[in-house]
């Protein structure tokens, strides 16, 4: 009897170990869910990874058409500071 009651002993908590790591239904659904979500923030992280892309794409053209309109602005500054100085002269 004391075999049997030391293999009892010995198999109950294996038993209750296996119980616990089956996973029910609601849990196979929890994680599926969860993987769905998971799946979702990703194509989202994608997209606004693509949005901020172009807004960097356009800034960079904003900040080289405003570089060539300053220029464009020296050199007119310079050409009408040139006029200026000649019409002094006469």
């Amino acid at each position: 009897m004391t075999q049997v009651r030391r293999l009892l002993i010995a198999l109950v908590p294996v038993a209750l170990l296996g119980a616990c790591t089956t996973l029910s239904d609601q849990d196979r659904a929890s994680i599926a869910a969860a993987n769905q979500n998971a799946d979702a923030a990703k194509q989202q992280a994608a997209q606004a990874n693509a949005t901020a892309q172009q807004a960097l794409q356009a800034a960079q053209a904003a900040q080289a058409s405003a570089a060539a309109a300053a220029a464009d602005a020296k050199a007119a500054n310079e050409k009408a500071d040139r006029m200026f100085q000649r019409s002094l002269r006469k």
